[in-house]
């Protein structure tokens, strides 16, 4: 049976009452083997820290052991690849932003069929993005940044943790909504362009508002520009959102949540989103989350999947922006 039948059966079971989708044998045999939660970052960041606390709180809640590998690159798109490969029972995840679902595929081929090969499972966070002026940079805030890229064009050099991410979007809406040409610095996560950040090896940084990161600002290895989140953040209260800017369509916080391989069985994911909205919820990961001005996201499957579709549909006017995903 191909795979769109099966989805086609399990729809139409789902409107009946969902009687005889799946034996009973088999929901109450679930898990019956190890997780795996595939992380499609590097380790050490914050999304690695995040991830591997649920893990072991889904261990707990389980019963079975939960692990955690790291598969960066393209992202978030390797990842997720290896995810779609995986199979479909229940027992392979991923960790990731849902930019790669969201804005990768309208800037090219990304191996993955959104609709077909990936499940939303749940939403865990909302990470704001914060941009950053380096050691590198002479400016002191976003005004001085425009002025910069205006008088020498492809001067200033701005990192993102990789190509379709949520820091590289900001930037390519930074740039078409004032007229910018900067050079992007794509990395394959967060670790690495952290520290060429230090050293000064480019100007801007997008980053998220992690502890780390607010150790910088406050020891003053980085000016901190712009914040893309619903309000000014109260760490750090000085720092104008993208929108106070005039920028709102930049004004974008990334949110990660876990996936599953498509054709995943129904009652397995209703199963994983319960428990993974319980685990947000307890006290150590909640409070993890807070700590650092990330905000906890709960919800059904439903809801994380409509963002997802209305964060891909406000992305299209970047089709022709001209953006290359080597």
């Amino acid at each position: 049976m191909t795979l769109s039948r099966r989805r086609a059966i399990r729809s139409l079971l789902a409107l009946t009452g969902g009687a005889a989708s799946w034996p009973a044998t088999a929901q109450s045999a679930w898990p019956s083997q190890p997780l795996r939660i595939i992380v499609v970052y590097p380790p050490g960041g914050l999304s690695d820290g995040v991830a591997r606390s649920l893990a072991e709180r889904l261990a707990q809640q389980l019963g079975v052991p939960v692990l955690v590998e790291n598969r960066a690159g393209g992202g978030g798109s390797v990842g997720l690849q290896a995810l779609a490969r995986a199979p479909a029972d229940g027992c392979t995840l991923a960790f990731s932003a849902i930019s790669p679902l969201s804005l990768r595929p309208h800037l090219g081929a990304v191996g993955v069929d959104p609709l077909r090969d990936i499940e939303p499972v749940a939403s865990v966070m909302v990470t704001p993005v914060l941009l950053v002026g380096t050691p590198a940079f002479t400016g002191r805030d976003f005004s001085d940044l425009l002025r910069q890229a205006r008088a020498r064009p492809h001067s200033l050099r701005w990192a993102s943790s990789g190509l379709g991410t949520a820091g590289h979007l900001v930037l390519e809406q930074v740039q078409l909504g004032s007229g910018i040409a900067v050079t992007h610095i794509p990395y394959k996560g967060g670790g690495q362009q952290l520290t060429d950040a230090l050293g000064g090896q480019f100007e801007l940084l997008s980053t998220n508002v992690a502890p780390a990161q607010l150790s910088h600002i406050e020891a003053g290895r980085f000016k901190p520009l712009a914040v893309g989140a619903p309000h000014r953040l109260e760490v750090l209260a000085k720092v104008p959102t993208f929108a106070e800017l005039g920028l709102p369509q930049a004004n974008i916080a990334s949110l990660f949540g876990l996936f599953a391989p498509g054709g995943t069985p129904l009652e397995v994911l209703d199963r994983l989103n319960r428990e993974i909205n319980a685990a947000v919820q307890t006290a150590p990961i909640r409070e993890r989350l807070l700590a650092s001005d990330n905000l906890p996201a709960m919800g059904d499957r439903a809801s994380f999947a409509r963002r997802i579709a209305e964060e891909s549909r406000s992305n299209r006017a970047l089709k022709g922006a001209n953006i290359r995903l080597e």
